[in-house]
């Protein structure tokens, strides 16, 4: 009879331990966004406010640094980056608190991601952004492309849907009528002409996969990181809104001084201005900055012009890894 109170009071005890731990997490997680709320409000003037931008290898956190951040230490904010190697920790990282904001993907991405992890996060506006394209050490343009090519392609959901689309685009396959572009796969396939071998990889590998492939669907950032030049690229993708490149914050964190003096920069004359004045200049442009500023974008039905321009850029992917296996 002791030994069954004993063991009575020991359970309430250790219930009693974990509920109180439970809340100190809690309440400690609560503090740490209040935290960063209260650290993105704008300081007095007289010193700057470190903020911290999550990125991936790609132009983006060079555009970060090159472009964003001398822009806004202008407003007050001293802008660092951290860089993530996968397109899975950024935006673990922002809802946790560890760092401030991220550049690295695009808003289909985002929009995909957040659902899938129960994140609540939130695009302050799109940037300038390189776009996925088409690219070969075999061949210069779609047309020559034969028969049973092997081609390489992402393998996380929402950039491999976005590379089916371009195959589509550029006539290589066509997919059933009534599927969502956005969220196509492979048995989404309707009919493949060429008979093409299409093999999914991680995103990261696919600038990489030129040697072993016929051709491959290069996202913006990792084609940029491997110096792959979209003035050789068989096609770009066609420019988008869900595939432009979104400046990224907690929603918690949304309404800070400091998200709505980024949400007026990315449309505002001075950050056009210092884009067109950088080696960013020929990355397609965002809706919001209205038909004038868009960039010329090489459609991927313009496929075969091998020398589109420069402007013809249009997205990047963010890009991104939803697991080991996926990509941008």
């Amino acid at each position: 009879m002791s030994i069954t109170l004993t063991f009575d009071s020991l359970k309430k005890t250790v219930a009693a331990v974990v509920a109180g731990c439970a809340l100190l997490g809690s309440l400690a997680a609560c503090g740490g966004n209040s935290a960063n709320a209260d650290k993105l409000q704008k300081a007095d003037g007289s010193t700057l406010t470190d903020v911290t931008v999550g990125v991936c290898p790609g132009p983006y956190g060079d555009m970060v640094t090159e472009v964003l951040a001398p822009l806004l230490k202008e407003d007050g904010y001293n802008l660092t980056t951290k860089e993530f190697t996968d397109y899975v920790q950024p935006n673990k990282a922002l809802d946790s608190g560890s760092i401030d904001a991220n550049l690295f993907q695009h808003g289909n991405y985002l929009k995909k991601f957040t659902a899938d992890n129960n994140l609540d996060l939130t695009s302050l506006g799109q940037t300038p952004t390189l776009g996925l394209g088409i690219y070969s050490n075999k061949y210069t343009s779609i047309d020559q492309i034969p028969d049973g090519a092997t081609v390489s392609i992402s393998n996380d959901a929402s950039n491999l849907a976005r590379s089916l689309d371009v195959l589509r685009q550029v006539g290589l396959i066509e997919l059933n009528g009534d599927t969502d572009a956005t969220k196509a796969t492979v048995d989404d396939i309707a009919s493949n002409p060429k008979n093409l071998d299409i093999k999914t990889v991680d995103a990261a590998q696919l600038a990489r996969s030129l040697d072993t492939v016929d051709f491959s669907l290069v996202p913006g950032n990792y084609s940029w990181d491997a110096g792959l030049d979209p003035n050789s690229a068989l096609a770009l993708e066609d420019q988008t809104d869900g595939v432009m490149e979104v400046f990224v914050v907690r929603t918690s964190d949304a309404d800070t001084d400091f998200a709505k003096t980024v949400k007026d920069l990315l449309v505002s004359q001075r950050f056009k201005d210092a884009i067109a004045n950088s080696r960013f200049s020929s990355f397609g442009k965002p809706a919001a900055w209205g038909e004038d500023d868009s960039s010329a974008s090489a459609s991927a039905s313009d496929s075969s012009s091998a020398s589109a321009t420069s402007s013809s850029a249009s997205e990047s992917s963010s890009e991104d890894k939803e697991s080991s296996s996926s990509t941008e």
